[in-house]
């Protein structure tokens, strides 16, 4: 089944337009591993977590490079200069202390600013349902967002929130890049949706406190980002 974008309707595989709203669905490929119908665009197969992309790479030739050789580089002749008496400079004199004369104070090291520590930007979401906190782990640029599976294991486990069986084994990713947070749909079965707006696969939404982002449709599993 094809979902569409704009209405979250159940098109039949290899449909073209939506059936409800004729919005034209993207384009979809059958999961080498389980024939399911996942998006040309898509990471990860929705239903089993077959790595789409690496299939498709497997297939695509290696572009050969020519490298000329550089160009050989002309040797410059050098003109010798004769050089007179006049030209040389003299030496330097070098000047002895006095030993009567007393020894220089050591110097004493600036002093050291007080050190201060930075402020850590953490993020979390916010279960609706359930009124849950989920803590975003502060040290991953990639948090997989999911349910327990044998190929790419979730950061964020939604498998114990009511009605997450619409939710995909490896439904979405978060990704995390300084004090910015981006979510992004990994093909998932029932989609992505952020502020009710659907999220297409491959692309990516930049989160702010009090966005609101569904797994699936219907608003069935809901989270609330906060800073």
């Amino acid at each position: 089944m094809i979902n569409c974008p704009n209405c979250a309707h159940a098109n039949p595989d290899g449909a073209t337009q939506c059936e409800a709203c004729y919005t034209p669905l993207p384009e979809t490929i059958a999961c080498p591993n389980c024939q399911a119908a996942v998006s040309a665009g898509a990471e990860y197969c929705g239903q089993c977590g077959y790595a789409m992309q690496s299939a498709n790479l497997a297939n695509q030739p290696v572009p050969q490079t020519i490298v000329n050789p550089p160009p050989p580089v002309p040797v410059a002749e050098v003109q010798h200069n004769p050089v007179t008496p006049a030209m040389v400079p003299p030496p330097p004199i070098a000047v002895m202390p006095n030993a009567t004369s007393a020894p220089p104070p050591p110097s004493t090291p600036p002093a050291t600013a007080a050190k201060t520590q930075l402020q850590q930007f953490t993020a979390r979401l916010l279960h609706v349902q359930s009124n849950t906190v989920l803590e975003l782990p502060p040290h991953l640029d990639v948090i997989h967002v999911g349910k327990p599976n044998d190929r790419i294991p979730p950061d964020l486990d939604v498998s114990g929130f009511a009605d997450s069986d619409i939710v995909s084994r490896i439904h979405a990713d978060i990704r995390a890049e300084g004090d910015a947070y981006y979510i992004e749909d990994v093909g998932s079965s029932n989609g992505t949706y952020v502020n009710n707006l659907p999220l297409r696969p491959g692309d990516r939404h930049r989160l702010r406190a009090g966005d609101r982002i569904s797994l699936g449709k219907g608003d069935r599993v809901t989270f609330l980002f906060q800073t």
